[in-house]
């Protein structure tokens, strides 16, 4: 339950770090590229049934 929970917050943290926003545009990918490796990481435990 808890790994499903973190999961979809993960993924909402994810598309809400896309550079959109003007101001966001100079940061290039590393918010995005960050919370991208997270979510990986806790899909692999997940799979592996370690979370």
């Amino acid at each position: 339950m808890l790994g499903t929970i973190l999961l979809i917050v993960l993924v909402l943290l994810l598309l809400g770090a896309l550079p959109t926003w003007p101001h966001s545009r100079t940061w290039g990918y590393y918010p995005s590229g960050l919370l991208s490796l997270v979510l990986v990481v806790v899909i692999i435990l997940l799979l592996m049934g370690h979370l």
